[in-house]
């Protein structure tokens, strides 16, 4: 696919699939709230003693094991998103908790994989700024490059050792081509300074922050529907 084309689908798909938004922003709202309620739990469980500190302690935990499950399951119903764009259905995913947070699981490692190596070679050399500060941004750029092919891999096989495959990563780069990547990126980022200038107009307090909160969070659900989307569409020509 041209990159038009994949631009124009992408800002269509948000909105032919309120079903997959609907989803997503009560995913969000419920681990939100989960986190807010286990933080009290935890502030309150400084501030009483003996027995009751340590069952508000308990519950503060148990909340953020169940955000974090929370998370893990929204991440793996993004790289479905993705996946959806692999294949070019135009279809939105649905829920599928277990095998969604397990995928989520696999995402938080591969990006772990990713990234530990430039920064391993970049505390290697950073007896050297200036030589560690350059390797390093080039590093950065060309494993996130690779990762962002890996979670396409990961989407579309759900095999983290597949995904884990950075010689294949690096190959899929020029395969999808390296301009077709950045000019998504790129279309991602301004779209979000856009909104992000557009919240801003209304400030953070009062009535009126609370409206831009809002539209914050809906644009923010937009764009993250809009940019998995993209490059599941790029990576289908890979």
């Amino acid at each position: 696919m041209e990159i038009g084309e994949i631009i124009s689908d992408a800002i269509k798909y948000p909105l032919n699939n309120m079903k997959a938004l609907l989803i997503y922003i009560v995913l969000s709202i419920i681990m939100t709230l989960v986190l807010v309620f286990s933080g009290v739990g935890l502030i309150s469980a400084n501030e009483v003693s003996g027995a009751a500190a340590g069952g508000l302690g308990f519950v503060g935990i148990i909340g953020i094991i169940i955000a974090f499950c929370i998370y893990l399951l929204i991440l793996g119903y993004m790289l479905d998103v993705i996946k959806f764009g692999i294949t070019r259905d135009e279809g939105s995913p649905e829920v599928d908790i277990v095998r969604q947070i397990v995928n989520g699981i696999k995402y938080i490692i591969l990006g772990i994989v990713y990234f530990i190596i430039p920064i391993i070679i970049i505390m290697i050399l950073s007896r050297w700024e200036t030589l560690a500060a350059i390797l390093g941004l080039i590093l950065f750029i060309v494993f996130g490059l690779a990762f962002l092919m890996a979670a396409c891999k990961l989407a579309e096989t759900e095999s983290l050792g597949a995904a884990l495959n950075i010689g294949e990563a690096i190959k899929d780069i020029s395969k999808v081509g390296i301009v077709k990547i950045l000019a998504i990126i790129v279309v991602f980022v301004v779209l979000a300074i856009i909104v992000g200038l557009i919240v801003g107009i209304f400030g953070n307090d009062g009535f009126l922050g609370v409206i831009g909160a809002i539209i914050n969070g809906i644009c923010s659900v937009y764009l993250t529907f809009f940019y998995n989307r993209a490059v599941g569409l790029a990576y289908s020509d890979a």
